[in-house]
């Protein structure tokens, strides 16, 4: 299971600041476990937290008043990308330096400050179920999963852009090479805007890509030739992680910028709300009885051959047990002078202890679970009235339509059947 991380040493960088063309000095120092990432300015503690987002304009603005912070997003996707849970950023202006327009120096300061492994385990969000957000041309979604993975489409009416789509699933070396180093940019019609509205004040060639009619006025300071489509990925990392907590979800964009990004990070903040029990599930054992079995299962009596079920590992292992009653009804038939268990119950067990493991995952919430194929079964001892079976499943292999499971009835320590099965998960 993934440890909290922080970083071993203090660690600073100074600079000008993109918007408020502000000297800035930021300092990162190490943070204890479960307190999250959070500045210090005047003394005064400021979270980064999507619900605390005071503007989205060309850049993401967390607080409010003088402990207003601006163009968080570089940061924080340097944190994301970095497997930084705990940290303190202290600053000493409105708003972090912008380097060289990428999130590439926060990288080196988490690098030259080390990473420190903690005793807690992470806590990740993943979303219960489907989640969007659209707004004009602009379409951002999410749906469960059991990593990161950002698609993302982007489309101007530019002869120098036009259309540009890529799809990462994120780690920590993806992010280093492929997003870290994707500079912010702008078309140079937009530069008097953002001087009238205050903006850009230190913005310049060597921290920003320009796009004019033309070409690229600073093509040399470009690290890709689709550099634009990898900031918009960086921009949205740094967004969402203002939820407070890494994010296992694949997520798509279609031209979505800051508005769109927080807002799908508050749908997020409102469905952990919702949904409580997600937030403490990463590396603890989830104990369901047989109410709690039924809620995940299809199955109903006399269909139903498993009693209780632990999630040992999520997404990954589970044991389920099953007591073999003398009145269950196969007796009856299977024989009535000698009762066993019919072997292909044992393989039915194992595969309702798979579906309750699967089943309780967001991703597969609204899905029914069938067999697609059985392989390598093997009945090792013949299992008879008043013995306990121990259900051991691990999955080989799992998508969001299907999968791989292999599974071992024990009575005792004794084998009594192994197998691997195929399953396939279809809509209601």
């Amino acid at each position: 299971m993934a440890k909290q991380r922080t970083i071993k040493s203090e660690v600073s960088f100074s600079g000008m600041g993109l918007h408020t063309g502000q000297e800035s000095t930021i300092t990162f120092k190490p943070a204890p476990e479960d307190s999250g990432i959070y500045f210090l300015k005047n003394g005064v503690k400021v979270l980064p937290d999507v619900l605390k987002v005071s503007n989205t304009v060309r850049g993401t603005t967390i607080g409010e008043g003088k402990n207003e912070i601006h163009t968080v997003e570089h940061l924080m996707a340097a944190f994301l990308g970095m497997g930084i849970d705990n940290i303190c950023v202290e600053i000493d202006a409105d708003e972090p330096p912008i380097g060289d327009g990428s999130a590439l120096p926060f990288v080196g300061m988490i690098e030259r400050a080390g990473i420190s492994e903690q005793l807690k385990d992470r806590k990740f969000y993943t979303p219960s179920q489907k989640i969007a957000y659209c707004e004009n041309d602009v379409k951002v979604e999410a749906e469960p999963s059991d990593k990161l993975k950002i698609s993302f489409t982007l489309e101007y009416k530019h002869p120098f852009i036009q259309k540009q789509y890529l799809e990462f699933e994120i780690t920590e070396d993806v992010f280093k090479k492929e997003i870290a180093p994707a500079k912010t940019y702008c078309f140079d019609y937009e530069i008097e805007q953002l001087e009238a509205l205050g903006l850009a004040k230190g913005g310049n060639l060597d921290n920003a890509i320009v796009i004019g009619e033309k070409g690229i006025h600073n093509e040399e300071i470009m690290t890709f030739k689709d550099e634009f489509v990898r900031h918009k990925i960086l921009d949205l990392m740094g967004d969402i992680y203002l939820l407070g907590r890494p994010i296992k979800a694949s997520i798509t964009s279609f031209c979505g910028g800051h508005t769109s990004n927080t807002a799908l990070a508050k749908l997020f903040a409102d469905d952990m709300e919702k949904h409580p029990g997600q937030k403490e599930t990463e590396g603890k054992t989830i104990e369901l009885d047989i109410e709690k079995v039924k809620e995940s299962l299809p199955h109903r009596p006399p269909f139903l051959f498993v009693d209780s079920v632990s999630i040992k590992k999520v997404r990954e292992k589970a044991v389920g047990k099953r007591k073999i009653r003398a009145d269950e009804w196969y007796f009856k038939g299977h024989f009535p002078d000698y009762p066993i268990l019919p072997g292909v119950l044992m393989v039915e067990a194992l595969a309702q202890t798979a579906c309750v493991l699967l089943l309780s995952e967001p991703e597969y919430r609204g899905k029914l679970p069938f067999f697609m194929g059985i392989d390598r079964v093997k009945f090792r001892r013949p299992v008879k009235p008043g013995e306990e079976l121990t259900l051991n499943v691990e999955v080989l292999r799992a998508r969001l339509r299907g999968g791989k499971v292999a599974g071992k009835a024990f009575v005792g320590e004794e084998l009594a059947c192994e197998c691997e099965f195929m399953f396939s998960m279809v809509d209601k």
